[in-house]
C-alpha cells in the first residue's frame, strides 16, 4: 500500500505566532488533510496557544480551552477531519487577530497496486476440458485409437515453466482412462 506522507505546515510562515498576521489569508490556498500537523513558533511568555471550540473562537474567550501552551513552540496533530480552532489566550491579541481556524479535510484512502491475475494448477474435470474418456461397455479393436478433443483456455496461455496445463492434463487423464479400459 502506499499513502500519502504528512505534511507539517508552519503557522505564519516565518513570521510565525505574532501580532499584526493576517491568519484567514494564511490559510487561503493551503490544504490540510487529516494526519498533517501544524507547528505555532512565539516568543514563550509573551503568546499562547490555546485550542477552544467554534463558540470560543468567535468571542475570543480562551477560559474553556480544550488545551494551552506558552513554550514557545507547539505542535498540534490534526488527527481528524473537520475545523481546529486556535487563539492567542493573552489580553487583546485574539480581539486583535491573533487567532486561527483550520479546515482539515479527511485523509485520502490509501492506495493499492493491483492484484496480479493468479493462475490455477488445479486439474480441470474432462466436462471442462471437453475430453470424453472411453466408456467401460466399448470394447476396443486393435485398430480403433482414442479420440480426445481439448480445449485451450487462458489459463493454458499464462502456464510458465513449471507447471502442466489443464490441456497435458486433460491427454494424460483420457490416457490413464484407455488404459484401464484396456486392462
Amino acid at each position: 500500500m502506499w499513502t500519502a506522507s504528512a505534511t507539517d505546515h508552519t503557522v505564519g510562515g516565518s513570521t510565525g505566532w505574532a501580532n499584526g498576521v493576517d491568519y484567514t489569508k494564511w490559510t487561503s490556498g493551503k490544504t490540510f488533510v487529516a494526519g498533517d500537523s501544524i507547528t505555532f513558533n512565539y516568543v514563550a511568555g509573551v503568546h499562547t496557544v490555546d485550542q477552544v471550540s467554534a463558540t470560543d473562537y468567535s468571542s475570543c474567550s480562551a477560559s474553556n480551552a480544550l488545551s494551552t501552551d506558552g513554550s514557545g513552540q507547539t505542535t498540534v496533530k490534526l488527527s481528524k477531519a473537520g475545523t481546529y480552532y486556535f487563539i492567542c489566550g493573552v489580553a487583546s491579541h485574539c480581539s486583535n487577530g491573533m487567532k486561527i481556524a483550520v479546515p482539515i479535510k479527511a485523509a485520502s484512502p490509501a492506495i493499492s497496486p493491483a492484484t496480479p491475475p493468479s493462475t490455477s494448477t488445479k486439474p480441470p474435470t474432462a466436462a471442462a476440458t471437453g475430453t470424453t474418456p472411453p466408456s467401460a461397455s466399448t470394447t476396443p479393436s486393435d485398430s480403433t485409437t482414442p479420440s480426445t478433443t481439448t480445449t485451450t483456455t487462458a489459463a493454458d496461455k499464462q502456464s510458465s515453466a513449471g507447471y502442466v496445463s489443464s490441456a497435458s492434463v486433460a491427454m494424460l487423464t483420457g490416457l490413464l482412462a484407455l488404459e484401464l479400459v484396456l486392462h
